[in-house]
Order: C-alpha cells, then structure tokens, then sequence
C-alpha cells in the first residue's frame, strides 16, 4: 500500500510542475518572450494545453468571468496542495 500513496504523491507533483510551467509559459508568451511562432515552444504550448485543459475546464465552469484573468490554474494548484495535505495526514491507511 506504501507503494500506491508514494505514486499518488508523485502523480500529484507531475501535475504540480505541468501547472507550474504552463503558467510561467503563458506569462513568456504574453510578454513576448517566447514566441509561439517557433515550432518548438508551439508544440510545448499545445502539449500542456491539451493536457491541463481538461483539468481546467470544470473549474473555469463554475467560476464567474474575471474580464481576462484566468484563476483556474490558482484553484487547481490549490486543490493539488490539499489533496497532498489529505494523503500526508492520511498516511497511515497507506501502511
């Protein structure tokens, strides 16, 4: 069981990190230092989207309209940080 808690934790770092460096792309992008005009960080930018949309798209859902601020990766790296608090206090059902 102690080898399911370790592969939840590291399935909740990988979307850590996904979420992490698609916001800090995003900021690159919308201030014109990366350019999604080479094919390398288009297919970066395409790859993350594709995979973080789905996430993304529930939570945008219930959430009201900002006027083009997206909070969406805030609430889902919020959730992520609770849910690995939930299964460090719950360790013990793991062991």
């Amino acid at each position: 069981m102690q080898s399911l808690f370790q592969i939840l934790m590291l399935v909740l770092d990988i979307v850590w990190f996904f979420i992490i460096a698609h916001v800090i792309m995003s900021w690159l992008i919308n201030f014109q230092v990366l350019n999604l005009n080479q094919q390398f960080v288009a297919q970066i930018w395409y790859g993350l989207n594709r995979i973080l949309e789905p996430i993304y798209a529930p939570v945008r859902r219930v959430l009201p309209n900002m006027q083009g601020i997206d909070l969406a990766p805030l609430v889902v790296l919020v959730a992520v940080y609770a849910l690995r608090i939930i299964l460090v206090n719950n360790a013990s059902v793991f062991y």
